[in-house]
């Protein structure tokens, strides 16, 4: 009888350990989890947060289109200017520029432009001089001489293409009526388009609003 006893109380031990054991083992699954839901968690919020500055960055970080104007020139055949035999021609596209509300510094020498026309299309990067790759940048406002930064809201600068120079061999310029279309990127990635049309006559005129 006391066997038997015996016996049945090393078999309740040996259960209650087992059930001990697996009780335990549960216990490390379920915290070896929550601490990959929490490392996961952390994970995806910093990736959130940097993903959602990114996307402000490219949506405020940009640059904001005054006004824009074409000069005006007479050119020949040869891309000359010849003041008696040349046709009116825009030479030279200039956009007025300032630093869009609420944006950050804005570093012109990083920003590209690119240039979709009648005649060529092609991808501009700041330089000292506007030619077939370049376009130059100077300034009309800029109180301490940051120029090519954006560092005010108060800076005005101009942003100066070549527009012969672009249009490629035997092309000079850009004719009345045609349009160009200008998709300028800064370095956040943000974008401005603006599209710039040179009226249907450019008669008797020295500069056209574009």
């Amino acid at each position: 009888m006391k066997d038997a006893i015996q016996q049945r109380l090393n078999n309740r031990g040996q259960v209650g350990i087992g059930t001990l054991i697996v009780f335990i083992a549960m216990v490390l699954v379920a915290a070896i989890a929550a601490g990959v839901l929490i490392n996961t968690a952390g994970f995806l919020q910093s990736k959130s947060e940097q993903t959602g500055q990114d996307s402000t960055a490219q949506v405020s970080n940009r640059v904001e289109v005054v006004s824009g104007f074409g000069n005006v020139t007479l050119l020949n055949s040869s891309g000359d200017y010849d003041a008696t035999n040349g046709v009116e021609t825009v030479d030279e596209i200039n956009l007025t520029v300032m630093r869009g509300s609420g944006s950050d510094d804005i570093n012109l020498s990083t920003a590209t432009i690119e240039w979709i026309g009648p005649n060529t299309a092609t991808t501009l990067t700041k330089s000292d001089t506007a030619d077939a790759g370049n376009f130059s940048v100077s300034s009309i406002k800029d109180t301490d001489d940051s120029v090519p930064v954006l560092n005010s809201q108060d800076d005005r600068f101009t942003i100066t293409m070549n527009a012969t120079a672009i249009s490629g061999s035997g092309v000079y310029g850009l004719s009345e009526g045609q349009t160009v279309e200008l998709r300028l990127t800064t370095q956040y990635g943000a974008v401005t388009l603006y599209r710039a049309s040179i009226p249907q006559s450019l008669s008797q005129e020295s500069a056209v609003t574009v």
